[in-house]
């Protein structure tokens, strides 16, 4: 089925989704995030406004309209089933599922997500924990407890990963932490905010603050 919006306005809508989360958004920062000339994100969001996407001007900040946040939630969710999907169903690793589905994430057909959903028995979250919005567009509400927050001596679960670069989860792959696995915090390390932990029964790690403000908990 063909969509009837192009690639780069579906990723536009997607990356002013996830970065108006961080607060006001600018020309400047939207170009900067997506590796792009100011004068290109400034033609893009033209097209976005025509199309009642966003609404913007020149030095002004960028919000998305009911009508774009909509269109990011449909996006977000194709992309999150079909991480489910290539994870749970063709075996494919927690940091090689995301590449792929942000190609299939444009194949719009509503039939077809409706389905794959279905298929999957309607899965809460992704394969990096984050929540899939359902086909009404309502994304489940997720606690947002970094390991870097956390309280000593206390089990901890996995539950979510904030970032998905591919050298981060790698990592976590390496050190066997993974959706699920129990951890705790023995001791903290004010000098660069690193932390010691225990994974599972008997592992001890050292784990840097970059890894410990990515991991989320529960």
């Amino acid at each position: 089925m063909l969509t009837k919006y192009s690639v780069a306005e579906e990723n536009y809508i997607k990356s002013i989704f996830h970065l108006q989360e961080g607060g006001a958004l600018s020309t400047g920062a939207l170009s900067g995030a997506l590796n792009t000339k100011p004068a290109s994100a400034t033609d893009m969001l033209k097209k976005l406004k025509e199309k009642k996407l966003i609404s913007w001007s020149p030095y002004k900040s960028i919000q998305l309209t009911a009508k774009g946040k909509k269109l990011a939630l449909d996006i977000i969710r194709r992309h999150r089933l079909w991480e489910f999907f290539l994870s749970e169903k063709l075996h494919f690793e927690w940091d090689e599922v995301h590449a792929i589905a942000e190609e299939l994430e444009h194949v719009s057909s509503k039939k077809l997500i409706d389905k794959l959903d279905a298929y999957l028995h309607f899965p809460q979250v992704d394969p990096h924990g984050d929540p899939i919005p359902d086909a009404q567009g309502k994304m489940p509400h997720q606690e947002q407890l970094r390991l870097a927050q956390a309280p000593l001596n206390k089990p901890l679960r996995v539950v979510a990963v904030a970032s998905q670069e591919i050298k981060l989860l790698e990592l976590l792959k390496h050190f066997d932490i993974k959706l699920g696995t129990m951890i705790e915090v023995i001791k903290r390390f004010d000098f660069d905010e690193s932390i010691e932990v225990k994974v599972g029964k008997n592992k001890t790690l050292h784990l840097s603050e970059a890894i410990t403000k990515s991991l989320i908990v529960k």
